[in-house]
């Protein structure tokens, strides 16, 4: 699954886009690594920025949450997202017979995880908080997006539907002010404490098919790189040395967000794509670029092919998300999962994650790797059993990809 296409068919093509989300094998680990962690990252990171960083102002007021409290709230926030999430999952997993539909676990966290993408994408307002409001529209769009889902994957008759969506954002809406009222104790808690003594260790979300363990150990560390910067960006304006304020302002953005908003070159991308794969040999490539949906991103994938095995590797770099893209790396998933008919593994290697996915049969395979840099590697393979996919996956150079920079911004 690429990132940006998946974000761009919701959002423009919602009704071809959900019988494929319905169709595609899934399970709630594989939703959390490959989407939820990275999309749920948007609005956390960018609502402290807006709040912390920038400030919000009007009629010659200004305020700006303290570093402390802000960063504090945006951890606990995004962690009860993922929480509040799975937990709607079994709400709408329940209902699902109510309103004439089928059960279906998994379904159910598709419909919450890819129903959201509107409000996920509207995270990015929050960078100026005074159009922050408009993210009420973005609401009501995800809202239509979950009524299509209901029909699609949990089956709900058109009628029964609309009754079907009102439930689920009713009890959602009450577990939304119950998140937002835990987080504010924690805007108070963090705007009195250090780093050193403010909520730390991990967090879990326990499923069916493994726990979900947030390590904030990460985080940690990017939070005192934002206080340095912080300290160095009063310093500069008691100074009177704009040049320094600003220079400094763009360390405590890239401390969170990990890079500039402009991807690496899709022909430095390309250049990573391997004339082969095992035995099989690169019959085609395609390498795109730009903005879509104010996301930019670079993208690069080749086809290949011996006989009647085929693979894909697709190299993919969401630029300003690549720091929020390496929000992963902040996530300690571990998944050992085998059932009769595949073997499904989510591990750390190092600071990267690794998701790894194979039917027994040898029919598909799958391997994908989140860098350090926030850049996203994947290998699928049909007719290609398991062993030979990841020993594929591993000839090529993740050193290399991990190694690129962005451009700066000009």
């Amino acid at each position: 699954m690429n990132l940006i296409e998946r974000t761009t068919g919701i959002l423009l093509k919602p009704k071809q886009t959900w019988p494929v989300i319905d169709a595609e094998p899934a399970t709630v680990s594989s939703i959390y690594t490959n989407w939820l962690i990275i999309m749920a990252a948007i609005p956390a990171v960018c609502g402290f920025v807006g709040l912390s960083l920038i400030g919000v102002g009007a009629f010659g007021f200004g305020y700006r949450m303290p570093i402390v409290g802000g960063l504090v709230a945006a951890i606990v926030g995004y962690v009860l997202s993922l929480a509040v999430t799975y937990i709607m999952a079994l709400v709408v997993d329940a209902l699902a017979p109510s309103f004439g539909g089928t059960k279906n676990p998994v379904g159910a966290l598709k419909v919450m995880a890819y129903g959201a993408t509107a409000v996920y994408v509207a995270g990015f307002l929050k960078l100026l908080p005074a159009l922050s409001m408009l993210g009420i529209l973005a609401a009501c769009y995800s809202i239509y997006l979950m009524y299509l889902g209901l029909q699609s994957v949990m089956k709900s008759p058109q009628d029964k539907a609309v009754g079907y969506t009102a439930v689920v954002v009713i009890i959602f809406v009450v577990a939304s002010i119950v998140v937002g009222s835990i987080t504010a104790l924690f805007i108070g808690f963090g705007a009195l404490s250090s780093f050193g003594s403010r909520p730390g260790g991990a967090f879990s979300i326990n499923t069916p098919d493994g726990s979900v363990n947030i390590d904030t150990t990460a985080i940690d560390a990017a939070a005192k790189r934002v206080e340095a910067a912080q300290a160095q960006a009063d310093a500069a304006q008691k100074a009177g040395d704009p040049a320094s304020a600003t220079a400094a302002l763009g360390a405590m953005m890239g401390a969170l967000t990990g890079a500039g908003g402009t991807p690496i070159p899709v022909a430095d991308l390309k250049a990573q794509l391997p004339e082969t794969l095992g035995a099989l040999k690169r019959e085609s490539f395609e390498t795109s670029g730009g903005s879509a949906m104010g996301i930019s991103s670079s993208v690069a994938k080749a086809g290949y092919v011996n006989g009647d095995q085929h693979a894909q590797l697709t190299i993919t770099d969401v630029g300003g998300l690549g720091g929020l893209a390496s929000v992963a790396t902040w996530a300690n998933v571990t998944v050992d999962k085998e059932t009769p008919d595949g073997i499904e593994k989510t591990y750390k290697d190092g600071g990267r994650t690794v998701h790894e996915e194979y039917r027994k049969d040898g029919s598909h395979s799958e391997v994908t790797v989140i860098l350090k840099n926030g850049v996203i590697v994947e290998t699928t393979g049909d007719k290609v059993d398991g062993p030979t996919l990841k020993s594929m996956a591993g000839s090529v150079n993740l050193d290399a990809i991990e190694a690129m920079k962005r451009p700066a911004k000009s």
